[in-house]
């Protein structure tokens, strides 16, 4: 599965053999990375990130989820998806994570309307969720971007290594989707 979107940005559903490049992008931004990912210190060597990605793949094919590589002019810079996919309620959330060296470029806010407009037009959800550090200011602003309504704040939602963080919560309702393009 591939979305091509534009200005060389393109997401891929995440695939065994992009393994390494996953596992050195996390290696060379651990620091930054591990300001608010808990799974970083975790992901010690290329059979770790391999691991992660052949459970996506298990999730996919349960129909459960979608995580996607984001390539930047043929470069991976980072990952989007789905956390999981509730049939029933028609809702799904999504978590991302950038390399340092590609923020400020707008990648992550056009891979999360890429994936948006998937849940809402392919998948026919009703409901996207983004769920967030409430410190996190650089990740708060894609779904205030994109037009999210912030719902309210999860007290200590996350250990995130050594405290306890907030996750500020942001939904977005087919009916007010005005990405219809991507």
């Amino acid at each position: 599965m591939r979305f091509d979107l534009n200005n060389g940005l393109t997401l891929k559903k995440l695939e065994t053999r992009a393994g390494k490049a996953v596992f050195e992008l996390v290696d060379k931004n651990r620091d930054h990375l591990r300001q608010w990912l808990p799974w970083v210190d975790s992901t010690k060597k290329e059979e770790d990130s391999l691991a992660f990605i052949e459970s996506t793949l298990q999730q996919f094919e349960r129909n459960k989820s979608l995580q996607c590589g984001i390539w930047f002019k043929g470069e991976l810079a980072g990952i989007v998806g789905q956390h999981r996919v509730d049939w029933p309620n028609k809702w799904s959330s999504l978590g991302y994570w950038l390399a340092q060296e590609f923020e400020g470029k707008g990648i992550m806010t056009k891979a999360c309307k890429g994936m948006i407009h998937h849940s809402f037009e392919a998948q026919k959800l009703n409901r996207v969720e983004i769920a967030v550090a409430v410190d996190n200011n650089k990740s708060r602003a894609v779904p205030e971007r994109l037009g999210f309504k912030m719902e309210g704040t999860l007290r200590q939602k996350e250990w995130l290594y050594d405290r306890y963080v907030d996750h500020a919560v942001y939904s977005l309702l087919k009916s007010e989707w005005k990405g219809n393009a991507v």
